[in-house]
């Protein structure tokens, strides 16, 4: 599919900058006003945010690169390279061509765009770049997303520029083209490799969410790499450091330390400070030099519960060690701009968690005492994975977003409750305050265990992300469910 645009504006105001969008997904063409007079024009070349107002992404260049060329028929190509670019013309006349190389339905397709000072083009990496220039004295330049060095030329995919299947109708014949030795002999479209798509790493493979994160991206994502303790250890920041990032665009964070009431223990405070803070601030520094978009999982217990609801934008006031290091990975979090907070509450999935318990009494008959007076709602793992897949493939507004199962705020008694209900145990729940709980809890041999303080009410407000399109499920439908897999 081939597509010839020409630097006459196509917006019906040449004055003002305007993006089209491409048959090539993420290949945009940008018009650009020159602004004239007696001695010649100037443009705003690369205006940040204009262009990411109209839907450029931004994709925070760190390079400028020029191409002179002496003569027309100078003619480069097909290289895709492993970063983003916006091309645009200094003077002159080029023939820009582009062709996917790219894994996925889109590999082959192809656009070209005549073009002068007054228009522009973004590349994302992977599209393979072709150009002609149509004038003597012709100088093109190009804003990229990374450093270039001999190295990263390594990872190009390339494909020739007289390739039939590609079918460029370059305005001067290759044959009176000039072209580099090496261009000439590129691979053919059907020999080509395609370029393999930026990387998704998760961190905290083992876990809860890691387990559902695999279980979903495994089919929808074709480069996830899902990590754990062997590979990144977040108690040795080294790990992470030395960790090769290149080609990630997403990095989750599923892992932490969660043993709440283990965290108040003298000997584990540091590691609790390890894990999720110190290690947080080393994948910030890493997401921040690698424009790499981070995706954290937060927690109910950043606040004390003396709200009966949690919204976003509510101010930490955590009461214990585990509360205080999430709220501070949180704010650390947030210092980066492309960043997705998931706060969640009585997370449930695979593995040891309080549902599975409860179930396991039940079938041995055992009636447990649970507390009645701390209210919230379940958060099941895979309705986690579910809203962070939601959140990257919509492109939704980075920020922080609560994710729990929907429905009435009930109390740990009551979920307990209907566990014995739906598996039909005959034994019974026992309801018991927080405080009553506690001292019976001592009373039988534990006196000096730490036990970290609770929220009293941990329901979270789903109003954001219910306006981002993703419908949080039924608490006690996923209830349901999931005692079924047990």
């Amino acid at each position: 599919m081939s597509t010839r645009g020409t630097d006459a504006a196509t917006s019906s105001r040449p004055d003002e900058l305007s993006i089209e969008e491409t048959p090539i997904p993420g290949l945009l063409v940008l018009h650009l006003p020159l602004h004239r007079d007696n001695r010649g024009w100037f443009k705003e070349n690369w205006q940040r945010a204009k262009m990411v107002a109209l839907g450029l992404p931004d994709f925070a260049p760190v390079q400028n690169n020029m191409s002179f060329n002496a003569s027309a028929g100078a003619t480069r190509g097909f290289h895709a390279e492993p970063w983003d670019k916006l091309v645009s013309v200094a003077c002159g006349r080029i023939l820009g061509a582009w062709v996917d190389l790219r894994e996925g339905d889109s590999f082959g397709r192809v656009v070209t765009v005549e073009m002068g000072p007054q228009t522009a083009v973004f590349v994302p990496r992977g599209v393979g770049n072709g150009y002609q220039a149509l004038e003597d004295g012709t100088t093109y330049t190009y804003l990229v997303n990374e450093h270039w060095s001999p190295a990263a030329k390594s990872s190009y995919t390339f494909a020739n520029l007289a390739d039939p299947e590609i079918g460029v109708d370059w305005p001067i014949p290759l044959a009176r083209a000039e072209r580099s030795e090496a261009d000439l002999h590129h691979p053919l479209l059907a020999e080509v490799t395609p370029f393999k798509p930026a990387r998704t790493v998760v961190l905290g493979a083992s876990g809860q969410l890691g387990q559902s994160l695999e279980a979903l991206l495994a089919t929808t994502t074709g480069n996830a790499e899902f990590l754990g303790r062997d590979t990144i250890d977040l108690t040795r920041p080294e790990t992470i450091d030395g960790y090769d990032w290149d080609g990630v665009d997403t990095l989750i964070n599923a892992a932490a330390f969660t043993a709440v009431d283990a965290a108040e223990a003298p000997e584990n405070r540091a590691t609790a400070w390890a894990v999720n803070v110190t290690a947080v601030r080393h994948l910030v520094e890493v997401a921040r030099r690698h424009r790499i978009t981070l995706v954290h999982i937060s927690s109910d217990y950043v606040f004390d519960g003396t709200r009966e609801v949690h919204t976003e934008d509510e101010e930490f006031s955590p009461m214990g060690v585990y509360g205080t290091t999430k709220a501070a990975a949180d704010e650390l979090v947030s210092s980066w701009d492309r960043h997705y907070i998931l706060r969640t509450s009585w997370v449930v999935g695979h593995g040891h968690n309080f549902v599975a318990t409860m179930a396991e009494l039940a079938s041995r008959g055992i009636s447990p005492t649970v507390v009645d007076d701390q209210f919230g709602r379940l958060t099941f793992s895979d309705d986690i994975a579910a809203a962070i897949s939601h959140l990257l493939a919509t492109g939704a507004p980075f920020g922080s977003y609560n994710i729990s199962s929907e429905g009435p705020t009930v109390s740990w008694y009551d979920i307990a409750t209907r566990v014995f209900e739906l598996t039909g145990a005959a034994g019974s729940v026992c309801p018991v305050s927080t405080a009553q709980y506690l001292a019976q809890q001592a009373g039988h041999g534990a006196p000096g265990r730490p036990v970290a303080p609770r929220p009293t009410h941990s329901t979270l407000d789903l109003t954001r992300i219910t306006q981002t399109g993703f419908q949080p499920a039924d608490g006690d439908q996923r209830l349901k469910a999931y005692l079924a897999t047990l």
